[in-house]
């Protein structure tokens, strides 16, 4: 690992996106930028005409569509730069131009769904028999008919699109203070002193030297314990953000606003946390596996993530990395091997971390342009599988986009990490069956066993937090660094139980998690790892057919509702089935690893 982390001009060019597929400069930019402030006022001759006639609807949702692919362009560019060094003022600059740029184009085509709403659903039927043209947009319209009721006035509609700017402000605030401003210190590894970062903690979390991990689990939180009450007061402006928009959308929660999009019922959610809390004793065990594994009298929570198999070799190189990859996912086909190729060989993907880039990984883009991927790739298997999930999202994007008409081009949070999940189910299935090696096997079974506490367990827990919180403000209950820090570590205690040490600065975890600023994003990973699971055992045992209902999953976008696009792939979410079979797969990977013991 380098004692210093390297500036974006000395990454080298083949290990960075090449954003000129969605603008070509930042002169273009800036002359797309005027052009298209100018064209979101065309929109607005439509309004007040959308009842007149069908081919008044038609020509409206056809030209904004135009407009908000154009748009969609430019603030990916945009937030895609920034991304690379949230330090540099020019880009932060546009950036935040490209924000005020979204505000305009929904101010001015807020009074749309209200007024496709009060055409009625008679008049939109008959408008559709008229034109072919409309026919595309059934689905569309009757999820607007659907969602009618919080749906507001045109001149209330304006306003809420003109405040949403502000709205984002606890999130752009967390960003700019976690990813720009803070600083993480230096700890020594081996006799040298490493600088902490967002993207280097979890490396250094797994070293097989304890005091390593002691020593960066303190030195990181001390980095959060120094801000904890800006982190409170921000976090707990971004949660009265959801109450607020929740209850003058006409929702009972925030909670079930945030699931109303999808046409996700509450009990989902809830049926996810239950039935997780019923299957504790299985996170227990693991934990007390962990303990005995690593031969601990106590186990802390710096050791959660050092690997219980020491003398494996955990280090793999990105072209490595790219080359199972490749291996693992060719059940999927050739279509699908062609164009994950083309994504290494075209500079989809940002590689390595360098000053000021934004931590974490993520699948982004713009429809009718490829997807791009940023990583911080550190040559860790954690890494690998990082790659492989990310790309299933890229290979998500692509499909939807290659596929679906714009109106569906995206597809809905519940699915998101779907895809991204059977990656990385396809990935460990072939690592596991190509290994001899039996310290790679059982490292691999416990990098398997990791990814369910990771993500099946903790991403609930976070679910459960997330929810707490909100009920909690919602109630007039202060969201303090002491409540949440007691709501935090309460959970901590009930989800890890009893065979590990719950420590203090554990408790300031939840203030390191960007997704809470995305209420209610975290449970999908858990759902969405469940409905994983089952379908890369189909794709595997089942092939052609189950290879072909998968893609045409991916291919589907939002052109149905998530529940019914899983159960056309042959998952059933609304039933507990899928999360109690994924936690079985859990139990048996544990009796794997503990025959050889």
């Amino acid at each position: 690992m380098e004692t210093r982390i390297k500036t974006r001009e000395e990454i080298d060019s083949k290990y960075k996106w090449n954003t000129s597929s969605l603008v070509i400069s930042d002169e273009v930019w800036n002359q797309k930028f005027d052009d298209l402030m100018l064209s979101c006022n065309n929109i607005e001759k439509y309004k007040g005409t959308l009842a007149n006639s069908a081919k008044n609807l038609l020509s409206c949702l056809e030209e904004s569509d135009d407009i908000s692919r154009e748009v969609e362009k430019i603030y990916v560019y945009a937030q895609l730069k920034h991304h690379e060094d949230t330090k540099n003022d020019f880009y932060q600059a546009m950036a935040n131009k490209s924000e005020a740029l979204i505000v305009h184009l929904s101010s001015i085509s807020s009074f749309l769904s209200p007024e496709i709403i009060s055409i009625g659903e008679d008049v939109l039927k008959s408008f559709t028999e008229e034109l072919e043209g409309l026919r595309v947009y059934r689905h569309y319209f009757g999820n607007l008919m659907r969602e009618s009721k919080h749906i507001l006035s045109p001149d209330k509609e304006k306003i809420l699109a003109e405040v949403s700017e502000l709205a984002s402000a606890p999130d752009n605030i967390y960003s700019m203070l976690t990813n720009a401003d803070m600083q993480f210190g230096n700890i020594f590894v081996d006799g040298k002193k490493i600088e902490l970062t967002q993207s280097r903690f979890l490396s250094l979390m797994q070293s097989n030297n304890r005091m390593v991990r002691k020593n960066t689990f303190n030195t990181y939180y001390n980095s959060f314990i120094k801000q904890k009450n800006t982190l409170a007061t921000v976090y707990s402006a971004s949660v009265k953000k959801d109450i607020f928009f929740a209850k003058v959308r006409n929702y009972n929660s925030s909670l079930e606003a945030s699931l109303s999009a999808d046409n996700i019922s509450k009990e989902i959610y809830l049926n996810l946390i239950d039935t997780v809390n019923k299957n504790l004793p299985l996170m227990h065990r693991y934990v007390e596996l962990r303990k005995k594994s690593l031969g601990l009298k106590e186990l802390h929570m710096y050791d959660l993530y050092a690997p219980i198999i020491k003398d494996a070799d955990i280090n793999i190189s990105y072209e490595e990395s790219k080359e199972k990859l490749i291996e693992a996912l060719a059940p999927m086909g050739e279509d699908y091997i062609k164009t994950l190729k083309e994504s290494f060989d075209n500079n989809w993907i940002d590689v390595h971390e360098n000053s000021g880039k934004r931590s974490g990984a993520y699948s982004w883009g713009a429809y009718g342009v490829h997807p791009y991927v940023l990583l911080n790739f550190d040559n860790k298997v954690d890494d690998m599988f990082t790659l492989a999930h990310e790309m299933g999202h890229a290979m998500h994007s692509y499909y939807t986009w290659d596929t679906q008409p714009y109106v569906y081009g995206n597809y809905s949070i519940f699915l998101a990490e779907i895809a991204s999940t059977v990656n990385e189910s396809l990935l460990m299935d072939y690592l596991l069956n190509n290994t001899s090696d039996s310290v790679q096997y059982k490292y691999l079974l416990n990098y398997f066993m990791e990814q369910f506490r990771g993500t099946l367990f903790r991403q609930t827990m976070f679910a459960e937090f997330e929810m707490t919180a909100h009920e909690m403000a919602k109630n007039n209950e202060a969201l303090t660094i002491e409540s949440l820090n007691k709501l935090y570590r309460n959970l901590n205690i009930k989800y890890y139980g009893p065979s590990i040490v719950v420590d203090d600065k554990i408790d300031y975890e939840w203030s390191r998690i960007p997704h809470f600023y995305g209420a209610f994003y975290v449970y999908q990973y858990a759902t969405g790892f469940s409905a994983a699971v089952a379908l890369s055992k189909s794709i595997l045992n089942d092939g052609e057919e189950a290879v072909s209902k998968y893609k045409d999953f991916l291919k589907g976008g939002s052109s149905k509702y998530p529940i019914e696009m899983l159960k056309d792939a042959g998952v059933d979410m609304t039933s507990s089935k899928p999360i109690e079979e994924a936690l079985s797969v859990f139990e048996s990977i544990m009796d794997k690893f503990e025959e050889g013991l």
